[in-house]
């Protein structure tokens, strides 16, 4: 099934909004935006709209719920105020960046307005929340409740390691079609955000795991199906919700609350770093494109780093 359903998004909007709503969408299709980005920026529109019709305080905003081209800056702050009200500050950031891409779609490609209403628009701040590593033991008692010859077991064992040991993003991994995963140079092929692929090599004990449950698979009634990750029961393959569901499990079991596969991802910045890693290396292999991820990513742990840094160098200790 889909992911992006333009009637259920339009449902409800008037005849304007809903027809600039699916001109803008040919156009993300012809341009070979990803189906979730569509997804989110078409959600955010629609859901400005929908705000305008029925939330928003301001008798002028009646006009705007009918055309988007009578949206005002007033119009699209008061919709992020009462987004990161109701929601947060992070879904609130991303329907503002969503937007961003509405009205310029209007001004440039459409000529629709001559100005965007979010030309003075300022993002909503986020606060800084910093994400704790998973240390070597945590991650050693995860792997510790998928001992086993069970198909679930090897599984799961071959979808952890390769967070443990590329980093990438819940998506990314859980996405994996079989033919991504090459043993014979032992790496992966990722299919980024933003159409960005890479491929990653993996150790030696994550390449032993995905090969123990390759031959598990083998074995599945749904092995015909192009998923490299395959569910226990039925002929379908395992979602990456179905993997976040099953690391929330397996770190319940383990002692840790709130398992996600984000905490490998910092935890592999945060050891590159640690190592001394070329931050531009890193960058190529989680897939980042801006300067401001690496400093993000393992910012929880860039005290520890400090410490041992100023241990190292012993600033004092020789007068």
């Amino acid at each position: 099934m889909p992911l992006l359903d333009l009637n259920k998004i339009t449902e409800g909007l008037s005849k304007t909004w809903s027809g600039f709503l699916r001109d803008w969408d040919r156009a993300l299709r012809s341009g070979n935006y990803p189906e979730t980005t569509r997804y989110n920026y078409l959600l955010a529109a629609a859901q400005l709209a929908r705000y305008l019709g029925e939330y928003s305080p301001d008798p002028d905003a009646d006009a705007a719920a009918e055309d988007p081209v009578e949206v005002s800056r007033a119009h699209v702050e008061a919709f992020q105020a009462w987004m990161i009200e109701t929601r947060s500050a992070s879904t609130a950031l991303n329907k503002h960046k969503g937007l961003q891409q509405f009205f310029k779609w209007l001004l440039l490609d459409e000529g629709e307005i001559d100005r965007s209403p979010m030309e003075r628009v300022r993002q909503p701040k986020l606060p800084q929340k910093l994400v704790p590593v998973i240390r070597d033991d945590e991650t050693t008692k995860i792997l510790g409740t998928c001992k086993g010859r069970d198909f679930v077991q090897l599984r799961d064992e071959a979808i952890i390691r390769l967070y443990c040991n590329t980093g990438a993003r819940l998506s990314e991994v859980g996405n994996l079609m079989l033919d991504d995963i090459d043993l014979t140079t032992e790496s992966v092929h990722f299919h980024g955000k933003g159409s960005r692929d890479r491929r990653v090599r993996f150790g030696p004990r994550t390449a032993r795991a995905v090969s123990r449950y390759l031959r598990a698979r083998a074995k599945h009634k749904a092995a015909h199906l192009p998923d490299l990750w395959l569910a226990e029961r039925g002929v379908r393959g395992l979602a990456p919700n179905g993997i976040k569901i099953m690391l929330e499990r397996r770190g319940l079991a383990a002692g840790l609350v709130k398992l996600h596969a984000h905490r490998w991802r910092h935890t592999f910045a945060h050891e590159w770093k640690c190592a001394g890693g070329d931050t531009g290396d890193l960058m190529l292999l989680l897939g980042w494109t801006s300067e401001e991820m690496p400093r993000r990513y393992g910012a929880s742990a860039a005290a520890e780093r400090a410490q041992e840094t100023h241990q190292r160098i012993g600033v004092g200790d020789h007068v």
